[in-house]
């Protein structure tokens, strides 16, 4: 119970003015690009599964956390793993574009993104970091996080240089943590502190 008041409270303070709500545009592809966020529900399980087209992308999307193939149960035991917020992206007209979460750390002020998902007919058109824009303002001016980390595949090359480009930098390079369909994968472990961000890049 206490965890449970304890995550409400997070989401009711507000440390910077509020710039969530009602979606922003922001310029990352051709024009501007509007995406809201809006809670999860097992209702979006079936956008999910059918965005996931096989093990390897099930592995780049969310590491060894699911098994192939991706199916309702562990989705709804995804969906109520303590301390993690999830959403979708919701884009013109009501269209399911993406998917994001964080994992809220123990200490209140970290927390772990991840699960970045895009549908695949949304890619390359601007809406990951239209979303991600979304997410980093939620985290750091609703959430109050002091500091965001997340874990990326090295040979994901789009996603790399989208997360530097919203200022995530490089803390660790693991190598060889993964051996798929016969080749070497390694990770990049980057991090944004709430001190390095600017709510106006977009």
């Amino acid at each position: 119970m206490h965890g449970r008041l304890l995550r409400v409270w997070r989401v009711a303070r507000v440390c910077l003015p509020s710039v969530v709500s009602g979606g922003k545009k922001a310029d990352f592809g051709e024009g501007d690009v509007v995406v809201e966020l809006r809670e999860f529900t097992l209702g979006d399980a079936d956008a999910l599964v059918s965005w996931i087209s096989g093990p390897a992308e099930l592995l780049t999307w969310a590491g060894p956390g699911f098994a192939w193939p991706l199916d309702h149960p562990q989705i709804a035991a995804y969906a109520v793993e303590p301390g993690r917020r999830t959403w979708m992206g919701v884009g013109p007209g009501g269209r399911l574009v993406g998917h994001a979460s964080l994992r809220l750390g123990a200490d209140e002020v970290t927390a772990r993104l991840g699960r970045v998902l895009i549908a695949p007919d949304a890619r390359g058109r601007g809406y990951g970091g239209a979303l991600l824009t979304q997410v980093l303002r939620l985290a750091f001016a609703q959430l109050c996080l002091e500091r965001l980390e997340l874990g990326v595949f090295t040979h994901n090359h789009n996603a790399v240089r989208l997360y530097e480009r919203l200022g995530f930098r490089v803390d660790e390079v693991l190598s060889d943590v993964e051996r798929v369909e016969g080749r070497s994968w390694s990770a990049l472990q980057m991090s944004l502190a709430k001190s390095d961000w600017s709510p106006s890049v977009e």
